[in-house]
């Protein structure tokens, strides 16, 4: 997946379309990391996924029944008479195999989103401190400036300083109510 460069000169596109980019290598690395094996259960996944799927399921389910209750009524021995232990068993295996292949799909979706969230938390960092340099940076050019009176600015001093990710996240596990 390649995103288009942006038009010379455009210092936001260019931020813009480096930031798509990272985002479209970061995917493109999770699907080269993609097994053979992992790629068969995401597609299979995705036929369970598909609403037609339940229609499918229950119209099978359906003729299954039918066929056997008519074969019971033309004297014929069914397959698999009421109570229908084969249909059941059937049916039981099949939603094993589809919770396994759907926790199996959402654990690697979860891996990528560990990746973007790692990636945002990084990106939210370096974004602090730069905001901290440039505030830093305009307090140290008024003070230098002589049009400008000097005075103290407690606020802008404090919002020079790049935030203490430890005690922030201390801040957060003490806040955090626990679910009932």
């Amino acid at each position: 997946m390649s995103v288009s460069p942006p038009p010379p000169g455009s210092t936001d596109a260019a931020a813009a379309h480096d930031i798509a980019e990272g985002t479209a290598r970061l995917q493109a690395a999770h699907r080269d990391e993609t097994s053979t094996l992992q790629g068969i259960v995401d597609r299979m996944t995705a036929c369970v996924a598909w609403p037609g799927f339940a229609a499918v399921v229950a119209v099978a389910v359906g003729v299954w029944i039918g066929g056997n209750l008519i074969a019971m009524n033309d004297r014929v021995l069914p397959i698999d008479p009421p109570p229908f232990v084969w249909l059941q068993l059937a049916l039981a295996v099949g939603a094993f195999v589809m919770v396994a292949l759907i926790l199996t799909t959402q654990r690697r979706e979860d891996q990528l989103a560990s990746h973007r969230a790692q990636m945002i938390l990084e990106l939210s960092i370096l974004n602090d401190k730069k905001i901290s340099k440039i505030i830093a940076l305009i307090e140290e050019g008024r003070r230098d400036n002589p049009a400008l009176v000097d005075r103290v600015d407690g606020q802008a001093a404090a919002m020079s300083t790049p935030a203490d990710t430890l005690a922030v996240l201390e801040a957060i596990k003490e806040v955090q109510i626990d679910p009932i």
